[in-house]
């Protein structure tokens, strides 16, 4: 009776282990595998539409301008043997400034091009890096800003050394927000002068368990504990290291963080939490009625003086 029971049992192990790693497989499919198309939980459209017409216009005014500029394309090799690309804008003056644009999950370099009008109008040259697993850039899989973060060293390097950028600001949207507070606590270049991070979540896996539990009503555990063992088996990485709040606490430089106050899928909270977690100089600009990455289409002018104001600052200016 007693062997009965114990090869009873060794079956539903067994049969739970295989569900579990199916599950995580899937998981993995849904959110880090290259090239899936995935729903996300996001916030009604309410709070996206209350944007005047005079920033009406400035948003129609800087995609035009975007849409109809040249851009050269830049390919650079990353640290683990993957073919990177970038589009380039060269700024007709000297200043020697530049920015990084990291634009957001499954997205590209192309989904930022609505700021590089703000920066270029200040003086900057604008690299828009698609990141790896994404847009013309190699990679079977997304990094959610962790692998990226040495991918954004190395761009960085590249504007000092070979465009001989001075002064470089970096500035993310959701993933790349988190990008570019991952890569603010590593050892950078003098050259970096700030970081501007919109609507960064604070850690990936934290990020998922929140999109499982409003996508599928499921709890984190085991779920995620599985995708991560997965993940760190297919692309290197577990989801718990992928950590902005453990990476901003090495920061030096100063720090802008933008959030909506509607922000569903990116809660709000998380950008409390980046904000005590950092070191350095900060700074936290919370946006009303504002949903996941919408301060510069809802509040256009508002934002653009916020982000020349603090660019000037950490500038030196």
């Amino acid at each position: 009776m007693k062997k009965k029971w114990l090869i009873g049992l060794g079956s539903l192990m067994a049969i739970l282990l295989v569900g579990f790693i199916f599950a995580g497989n899937y998981f993995y499919g849904e959110g880090i595998k290259r090239g899936t198309d995935v729903q996300l939980h996001q916030e009604t459209s309410a709070v996206n539409t209350k944007a005047s017409d005079a920033d009406q216009a400035l948003v129609a005014e800087a995609n035009k301008w975007f849409d109809e500029r040249e851009t050269e394309k830049i390919d650079m090799i990353s640290y683990d043997d993957l073919n990177l690309v970038a589009q380039f804008i060269d700024h007709d003056s000297t200043n020697n400034k530049a920015v990084i644009l990291a634009h957001g999950f499954r997205n590209t370099g192309d989904d930022m091009g609505k700021l590089a009008k703000l920066y270029y109008d200040e003086g900057f040259d604008i690299l828009l890096p698609d990141a790896r697993g994404h847009g013309e850039s190699a990679g079977d899989y997304i990094g959610y800003g962790w692998h990226d973060r040495l991918d954004y060293l190395d761009w960085i390097n590249l504007l000092v050394n070979v465009y001989g950028a001075e002064d470089i600001i970096l500035h993310g949207n959701s993933m790349g927000a988190a990008m570019v507070l991952m890569t603010s606590g590593e050892e950078l270049p003098e050259e970096v002068k700030g970081i501007i991070a919109d609507s960064g979540y604070s850690t990936v896996k934290n990020e998922l368990a929140h999109q499982l539990q409003h996508l599928y009503g499921l709890p984190s555990f085991p779920l995620l504990d599985v995708t991560s063992m997965i993940t760190k088996i297919r692309a290197g990485y577990f989801l718990g290291e992928a950590s902005a709040i453990e990476q901003v606490k090495e920061n030096t430089r100063p720090l802008f963080i933008i959030h909506g106050e509607e922000d569903e899928l990116v809660p709000t909270d998380m950008a409390h939490d980046i904000y005590e977690a950092a070191g350095g100089d900060k700074e936290l600009w919370l946006v009303p009625e504002t949903g996941h990455t919408k301060a510069f289409d809802n509040v256009t002018g508002e934002y653009q003086d916020h982000v020349k104001a603090f660019v000037d600052r950490a500038l030196g200016g």
